[in-house]
């Protein structure tokens, strides 16, 4: 029988939601949408991710999609701010631990700090994410992570549909 998977995004730049929409529509799979309830713009909004992220806070958020407990695995897609996971989906972890099944995670960052964000929601969560990708901006920008996007998508649906699951801990680009 075949698994139903989630993806659950936020994007404050854009880039996550390209490439939520590519794996969702290589994949068929519904898309859930978190947004701030009090939106950043400007300068005081850039501030305040920095501030989100220092301090590891939990901002506001509205979340409009599927409820995660109807799934088997849950994609998360998230930026990376300032090494760490992005305030809106730290609080979209914390809101609905109890509801989320298997995870796979996708974070995006500038150049470094993808890897913090699964520490981060394994810490939240008490349990490692089934698989983990990191992508840069820069790759969705100029569409290399297409390939490597799909192969992550293809894989969470082998992990989920198999009955003996090797669970790799991190799917990657070398060096990062």
């Amino acid at each position: 029988m075949e698994k139903k998977i989630l993806v659950v995004l936020y994007s404050y730049t854009g880039t996550g939601k390209t490439l939520a929409q590519l794996l969702t529509s290589q994949k068929g799979w519904p898309i859930g949408h978190i947004s701030e309830a009090r939106p950043r713009q400007g300068v005081w909004g850039t501030w305040r991710c920095l501030l989100d992220s220092w301090l590891r806070r939990h901002p506001e958020i509205h979340y409009v999609g599927p409820s995660p407990s109807e799934f088997d695995c849950v994609v998360l897609v998230s930026p990376i701010w300032m090494y760490r996971l992005a305030g809106p989906m730290r609080s979209f972890v914390v809101l609905h631990q109890k509801l989320l099944p298997d995870l796979a995670v996708i974070s995006l960052m500038g150049k470094r700090g993808g890897h913090n964000a699964v520490a981060e929601i394994e810490s939240l969560m008490g349990k490692s994410p089934l698989l983990t990708a990191v992508f840069t901006a820069a790759e969705v920008q100029n569409g290399s992570y297409a390939g490597r996007l799909q192969a992550f998508g293809d894989a969470i649906e082998q992990a989920e549909n198999s009955q003996e699951v090797t669970r790799p801990s991190m799917w990657s680009m070398p060096g990062l």
